[in-house]
């Protein structure tokens, strides 16, 4: 009994120990790791938790600093400003011993926004191949945040992350737009370059602003506290699940195309009683009018027996919204949501000589479904491509009410500030590229107050003064209006141009490389180097770029003319691709615009028409999807959008 108490006596003395050791080492934030980007020429800081009033030691590139751990259990060292290079090592030492590798000094730019920024570089490899098979480059790096919201507080620490440097492999994590934008700085300047990749698809501006940048828009700011109630989150996402799976189960139980008397992807089926329907389109104009729910989609295709056997890849543009696809009976590929790109390897063996079938099952939960025109629906087999556009029949599964809307959490004000923005204020970065408003879009009005506010509150918060804020601005998406006519995608991009008012901000104007039917336009090189001429100009400090396209300054009214004055001229106004100017309206005292003509003269734009003698403001490429929009400067950049006060 007397040796059992000595042992308990030991073995606790022993886990105190231990867990008095644990206590006082040191720890690091994940942003502070191997591989990581340090910020050039400027005090870095340097931080991380140990015990209340432990000394720290930091040793890097021969030099010593040292600091104390507070009694919050923080300290921060500030490191000497550095020149660009790499890679070195890190020794830091208190109770216990670290040391950082392959450390780089460069350039560190946040990227955030919403999905055109989370865009990976997997999803446009069909257009950069080569240059994916050639992205090994040590000096490109990216930190991916992990998607985290928090209502409570503002958080210090992330919960997972680690820096990447670029190559065949990892680039395709990369975000497109930042990795092309730091590609092309990395070409200029040959200065590592560190992309910490915070963000989030579907988010408007609100979930990145700060309790304190929120304050002036009340709403937001009770939509937030009201999230603040773990009870309400966890309601809300009950909710949200069990709409999802009763609506979902329902349409899987009752779904007659699976629950029938034989299947019908399989390949015995008989469907000569199914009707046709021309695809790509949508269903709504082939005459099913608000059909939500399941249908199917059948159709027999040709294979030469010299490409039979062999693998495939089977390209199904977009579907509205989820879709499996069979061919032969065998399921070859599903997505569950609208916006990805379907492409699906064919397994070798599937496809045969002669007579294949293919059997594609889509889920609309509300709106229209279909699939969308100007996409790719083909066979690759080889060097060979089959079409799979025409005729196919078609039947109804199911049909069923339009699945009730749900609350996404992540997209509440405040939350993600605090979750992804928040762990990294105390890392010493060059500046920020942002990507976001498709989700503003349909509530344009405030977002410039909004989006002004979150900029200037972001550089408070990270004690670093105006540091560059370089962002996007929308691009073309839409059908084509053939008439003068409001538009909230045009709204929105007006917004983004007058935060331009905000020191050292600068916009990159996309108007031009945008897909009337992709929300997430494939060109991402184009924006990630308009970015980059935006940063060489505004971060590099180099005054020979012209940082964007002619960007609208002023008007005045002579006679029946309005004429047009712009900033970033460049080395001239010109009209691409030759012809008269496009795009541009005119209105009167009655508000009512009218297509104009235009005409470049010197560094202005004259613009008026024979059917408005007394105007009174001009609009330009004023469209969700301003096709055809053709003012640009000789350095190759488009104009922005821009509507004159009326």
């Amino acid at each position: 009994m007397k040796d059992k108490k000595i042992f308990c006596i030991a073995l606790f003395c022993l886990l105190l120990s231990a867990f008095q050791s644990a206590i006082c080492q040191v720890r690091l934030p994940r942003l502070i790791s191997d591989g990581m980007v340090l910020q050039r020429d400027a005090a870095v800081r340097v931080w991380g938790w140990a015990s209340p009033g432990e000394k720290v030691t930091i040793i890097f590139l021969g030099r010593i600093d040292t600091a104390t751990t507070g009694a919050d259990a923080r300290w921060t060292v500030i490191l000497s400003p550095m020149k660009a290079g790499g890679p070195y090592s890190m020794q830091i030492d208190a109770t216990n011993h670290i040391v950082l590798k392959n450390i780089l000094i460069g350039d560190v730019w946040v990227c955030s926004g919403q999905s055109n920024m989370v865009l990976p570089m997997e999803r446009v490899r069909p257009r950069y191949q080569d240059i994916i098979a050639h992205s090994e480059n040590p000096s490109i790096r990216q930190f991916i945040v992990p998607q985290k919201y928090n209502f409570d507080a503002p958080q210090t620490e992330l919960e997972s992350g680690r820096w990447e440097s670029a190559n065949p492999w990892s680039v395709l994590h990369f975000t497109a737009t930042g990795y092309f934008f730091a590609r092309t700085l990395w070409e200029k300047y040959h200065v590592p370059i560190g992309l910490i990749n915070a963000s989030v698809g579907g988010t408007p501006i609100e979930a990145w602003m700060s309790k304190d940048a929120l304050r002036e828009f009340p709403a937001a700011l009770e939509m937030a506290a009201r999230f603040k109630d773990s009870g309400y989150i966890d309601s809300v996402q009950s909710e949200n699940e069990e709409v999802s799976n009763a609506w979902y189960g329902r349409v899987w139980r009752l779904d007659e195309g699976l629950n029938g008397e034989q299947p019908w992807y399989e390949v015995s089926y008989d469907a000569s009683d199914w009707s046709t329907m021309e695809l790509p389109g949508y269903w709504e104009d082939e005459g099913l009018a608000r059909t939500n729910g399941v249908v199917w989609f059948r159709k027999e295709f040709n294979v030469p027996a010299s490409l039979s056997g062999g693998p495939a890849k089977l390209l199904m543009g977009r579907i509205v919204d989820a879709d499996y696809d069979y061919i032969n009976g065998v399921l070859v590929g599903s997505v569950s949501y609208q916006y990805p790109p379907r492409r699906y390897d064919v397994a070798p063996g599937l496809l045969k000589a002669g007579k294949n079938i293919i059997v594609v099952r889509v889920i609309n939960t509300g709106g229209r479904g279909g699939f969308i025109r100007d996409k790719p629906y083909e066979l690759r087999i080889a060097d060979r491509v089959i079409s799979l556009t025409g005729t196919w029949k078609y039947k109804v599964g199911v049909v069923a009410r339009p699945m009730p809307p749900s609350t996404t959490i992540q997209y509440q004000p405040l939350g993600l500030f605090n979750g992804m923005i928040a762990p990294l204020l105390n890392a010493t970065i060059k500046g920020v590229i942002w990507y976001q408003g498709e989700s503003n879009a349909g509530r344009p009005s405030g977002y410039e107050n909004m989006f002004s506010a979150m900029i200037a509150d972001w550089r408070e918060k990270w004690e670093e003064g105006n540091f560059p804020f370089i962002y996007v601005q929308l691009p073309n998406y839409g059908e084509v209006v053939d008439q003068p006519s409001e538009s909230k995608w045009a709204d929105l991009r007006e917004a983004q141009l007058k935060t331009l008012a905000l020191p050292n901000t600068r916009m990159a104007v996309t108007i031009d490389v945008g897909e009337w039917n992709d929300i997430h336009p494939l060109d991402k090189s184009d924006v990630g180097m308009r970015l980059a001429l935006a940063a060489e100009n505004v971060a590099y400090g180099d005054t020979t770029v012209v940082p964007s396209g002619p960007i609208y300054r002023s008007m005045r009214i002579e006679g029946d003319r309005i004429i047009i004055s712009f900033t970033n001229v460049g080395s001239g106004l010109v009209v691409k691709g030759g012809g008269p100017l496009k795009r541009f309206e005119i209105c009167g005292s009655d508000g009512r615009f009218v297509w104009a003509k235009a005409r470049i003269t010197g560094k202005n734009v004259v613009v008026w028409s024979d059917d408005v003698p007394v105007p009174t403001a001009v609009r330009y490429a004023w469209a969700d999807n301003p096709a055809g929009a053709n003012l640009y400067n000789r350095e190759g950049l488009p104009a922005s959008p821009f509507q004159t006060a009326r």
